[in-house]
């Protein structure tokens, strides 16, 4: 099993933050109207201030519930649905408290929601191709910003009419135009990365990625995600670990008549993919090396796998496998790269995550592809089954099967 998982109930700590918050939404809503824009009503000064200064905790406990998942191991299939929801509440209910108090334009809390229908729906989209766009720091920065506007404009009508309520305001305004435009350009900037999946021809032969390739391939990942069914090929005798080194010869002659290198990301095999490689005599020509990412910290600040990700789909998923490849691509300076993170058993299993559920992740440096299997056995037989598999994908692509093809 990878590092970082262990059984756990709904109500953990960061699940009870998360909630706490949602149901915090609508009692800050109604205390923000109830106090109204101080500068404008003559009210108290301290209540006004009380109103920023919730907001300002509400969407610090952001961060706060995605570090008590991560570093406490429970990342919950509860709290990945909730979390996002509950900062997208937050923020849509403050700007329409803005926007009742016309200190924003409709077309702020216009574009925000719009932009969360249209990245939304794509990435549904997307999810079904096996591809898997990796998120960028637009994200992040137009939240942080979104916020730190928010807070400025709350602040400013709940000082006295002066300098420095007018320079609060100013800044919130810019703040908050800066914002919109990140909203605008990240949205962009996704579906820009996923052009190739969403404007597909659906009858487009030779790619395994379109037309109708592609709706059974999504049909039958579906089935093989349920718990105890494996595909046909996962069903074939267990592999051995000279069944491993030879897929391994076959990757490096690949790689050698196409001049790359390669290397691995490894959760659950712990360095058995690294090891069948550098099993064939002379592989130091090709293999670049491998990174032992068992743990959650190693995923992250090695891989550069983001917190988002560890904190929303957890480190089995098809995003962390997309990162960790594109990670020890960068770390290990080779050409193709390959990642392994599964649940390799005994325990460790989810409602939607299986014990033998393994996702891979293999990029070239122009795109990044994702696949999982569920393996049968126990967690010797899913180890090895898993690093020949993970093989055979850097196989495919060093002999000429490029993803971007």
């Amino acid at each position: 099993m990878a590092a970082g998982k262990r059984s756990h109930g709904i109500w953990t700590p960061a699940n009870v933050v998360t909630c706490v918050r949602v149901v915090l939404v609508p009692v800050w809503v109604a205390l923000a109207l109830w106090v109204g824009p101080v500068v404008v009503t003559g009210g108290s000064v301290e209540a006004g201030v009380g109103v920023a200064v919730l907001f300002a905790l509400l969407s610090a406990t952001d961060k706060l519930d995605g570090y008590l998942a991560r570093s406490r191991g429970e990342v919950t299939t509860f709290g990945k649905f909730l979390d996002p929801i509950a900062d997208k509440l937050l923020v849509v209910a403050a700007l329409l408290v803005l926007l009742a108090w016309d200190l924003v334009s409709p077309v702020v809390p216009i574009v925000v929601i719009a932009r969360e229908f249209l990245v939304s729906g794509l990435r549904m989209v997307v999810a079904t191709s096996g591809t898997v766009v990796a998120a960028s720091s637009l994200g992040k920065w137009k939240t942080a910003t979104t916020m730190v506007s928010i807070v400025a404009l709350l602040l400013s009508v709940a000082l006295p009419f002066g300098s420095a309520a007018v320079a609060i305001q100013l800044a919130g305004h810019a703040l908050l135009a800066v914002a919109v435009v990140l909203t605008v350009w990240s949205g962009f900037d996704y579906f820009w990365k996923s052009r190739e999946v969403l404007f597909a021809d659906e009858d487009y032969e030779g790619s395994p990625e379109h037309g109708t390739t592609a709706m059974f391939g999504s049909i039958a990942g579906a089935v093989e995600t349920l718990p105890g069914v494996a595909s046909e090929g996962a069903l074939a005798a267990a592999p051995t670990w000279d069944d491993c080194v030879r897929v391994a010869a076959r990757v490096l002659e690949g790689a050698r008549e196409r001049g790359l290198t390669v290397g691995a990301a490894e959760s659950c095999t712990g360095g058995l993919v690294e090891g069948a490689l550098t099993a064939v005599p002379g592989s130091s020509d090709v293999v670049m090396g491998a990174v032992g990412s068992y743990a959650v910290s190693v995923k992250h600040h090695v891989l550069g796998v983001s917190e988002d990700v560890l904190g929303s789909v957890g480190p089995v998923s098809p995003e962390c496998a997309a990162q960790m490849a594109e990670g020890a691509r960068q770390a290990l300076g080779c050409d193709v790269s390959v990642s392994v993170t599964g649940i390799a058993g005994p325990g460790g299993a989810e409602p939607d995550k299986p014990v033998g559920l393994v996702w891979f992740g293999v990029s070239d440096g122009v795109k990044t592809h994702t696949e999982s299997e569920v393996f049968p056995g126990g967690r010797a037989e899913v180890r090895l089954r898993a690093v020949v598999h993970a093989l055979e994908l850097l196989e495919r692509t060093c002999s000429g099967h490029a993803l971007h093809e």
